[in-house]
């Protein structure tokens, strides 16, 4: 009988590998998923679609190299008040 250390230490070698760009696929179709239910919600509170796309693409968009130090004074989400 092989002991069960043994035998998770094996299944734990042949793990296989995951490439960045599967990651990178991975991440990117989530935060799409997020972004059309969150449009679907913003419409069925009453919003005009354009409004909501433009509010929830506020808010996903993509930073640049440059910036990093703008982020710090911007907030994603507006004070409601």
């Amino acid at each position: 009988m092989i002991p069960r250390v043994l035998v998770l230490w094996d299944h734990m070698a042949k793990r296989n590998t995951v490439s960045i760009d599967d990651v990178l696929t991975a991440v990117e179709t989530a935060r799409d998923k997020v972004m059309a239910d969150e449009v679907k919600q913003l419409i069925k509170l009453g919003l005009p679609k354009n409004v909501a796309l433009k509010m929830v693409a506020e808010r996903y968009r993509q930073r640049g190299e440059g910036d990093e130090g703008e982020q710090g004074e911007q907030s994603p989400w507006p004070d409601m008040g």
